[in-house]
């Protein structure tokens, strides 16, 4: 069993700053547009489909996580983040042709690419990961997340300028926003390119961070004694997948990574269509969004000091009883409205946060590089295929059942990850 060494402490701080720096550029460019990806869907082809714009996304989220993590072994996290985000970068031109001939299906071809965006803002979690040792691997990893709270709450909020600004260039309604993040992508872009520094390692004693906390003192995921990147042989991410699901850990982490990002996305992407159908501007819709994205990662490095202090077991419960509220709240805002939507999409946000930075730092605190990386890949696409999945089956739902449809079905997908994180506790406290 080997592990990767951490890089030399000058080299692994830059490199945090440059993640921070590209994941609010790319928080900018995936937010300013989120909002209306599901209405531009739903002008070209009906409420039906509505929900496979997000779909296509995060599907094309999922399809580039394994590859990703892949070029991320092979040639380095800089060559992986930066390649990610031209795909996006491309998928943004792509959507605003598909907007400027009505074109659906180049649409879903253009919104499947900028998805790719979301895949590398997840990855850099992961890059974070590798920077620090185990007693402050939460902490770091949720800084890394908390800095794309600054573009993702910004973002909705830009999605009416950049309508106008649309107008201007002399594209239809709803393109304009594109542009905007087709920017922001290209900035991430440069600033991992010029600044993130070569892949080397260094020696065990060249860590960032000090010794192993108390959070899961008892986890032989946090027990590390790093060795040369050179003795690591990966396996397939089939065979990473079947090694975590050998262990009830990494199996809670896995699947609670893939429950609550499609709980989430179901509840989130359907959200802007029941609010426009009861009468809600775009202005008003992008402010709930902005909420619901600042709970998703405003509260990160809270989160993070849970892990490191508490466990990622306990927290992931924090997360998993959150989620459960959200879901009751999104119940009480289907009938009555109001104020209890943003309320219930806040703590949507708040319970994801929760419940993903528990689980990556259960996976990114795995000791064996064979399978460290394979399985970040697998679970970042196991996690996107389900949130695709789950926001193409929101739109019918939405016609069929309502919004009270949507969050009972949430209640449902969040089910088995409640099951493992509950049993994981149990034994935890034993």
């Amino acid at each position: 069993m080997t592990v990767q060494a951490t890089p030399p402490v000058a080299l692994a701080r830059t490199r945090i700053g440059v993640l921070i720096a590209s994941n609010l550029l790319g928080g900018v460019g995936v937010a300013s547009s989120i909002a209306v990806a599901g209405l531009m869907a739903e002008r070209l082809a009906g409420t039906e489909f509505a929900g496979f714009a997000q779909a296509m996304s995060v599907l094309g989220a999922a399809v580039a996580a394994i590859p990703l993590a892949t070029l991320a072994a092979k040639a380095g996290r800089r060559a992986a983040l930066a390649v990610g985000y031209s795909i996006a970068l491309l998928g943004a031109v792509t959507v605003i042709t598909a907007a400027l001939i009505e074109q659906f299906i180049l649409l879903l071809i253009g919104l499947a690419m900028f998805g790719t965006a979301q895949a590398v803002n997840l990855q850099s979690r992961y890059a974070a990961g590798e920077n620090a040792s185990a007693a402050a691997r939460g902490r770091v990893m949720s800084l890394v997340i908390w800095s794309t709270t600054i573009g993702s709450v910004a973002g909705p909020n830009l999605t009416n300028l950049g309508n106008e600004f649309g107008f201007s260039l002399g594209l239809p309604e709803l393109a304009g926003p594109y542009v905007f993040s087709a920017i922001a992508i290209a900035c991430a872009a440069t600033v991992i390119v010029v600044f993130y520094g070569g892949d080397r390692t260094r020696r065990p004693s060249d860590g960032i961070a000090a010794p192993d906390g108390p959070g899961d003192a008892t986890d032989p995921v946090r027990s590390e004694a790093p060795a040369p990147a050179a003795e690591v042989a990966r396996v397939s991410a089939v065979a990473a997948l079947r090694w975590a699901f050998a262990h009830p850990r990494a199996r809670m982490a896995v699947v609670l990574t893939a429950c609550a990002h499609s709980v989430m996305v179901m509840v989130m992407v359907m959200t802007p269509v029941h609010m426009q159908h009861h009468g809600d501007s775009l202005t008003i819709v992008g402010v709930v969004i902005s909420l619901h994205v600042l709970g998703m990662y405003a509260l990160s490095p809270l989160f993070g000091w849970f892990v490191d202090r508490i466990g990622a077991v306990r927290t992931a419960a924090i997360g998993v009883a959150l989620l459960l509220a959200a879901v009751v709240l999104g119940l009480i805002a289907a009938s009555l409205g109001g104020g209890w939507t943003p309320t219930a999409l806040v703590v949507l946000g708040i319970g994801w946060s929760a419940c993903i930075i528990s689980s990556s730092t259960v996976l990114a605190s795995n000791p064996d590089a064979s399978v460290k990386l394979p399985l970040q890949g697998v679970t970042d696409a196991g996690m996107n295929y389900a949130g695709a999945a789950a926001a193409a089956l929101a739109g019918p739902i939405l016609a069929w059942g309502g919004f009270h449809g949507v969050n009972i079905v949430a209640l449902v997908l969040l089910a088995p990850a409640a099951v493992l994180v509950v049993v994981q506790l149990v034994r935890a406290e034993r």
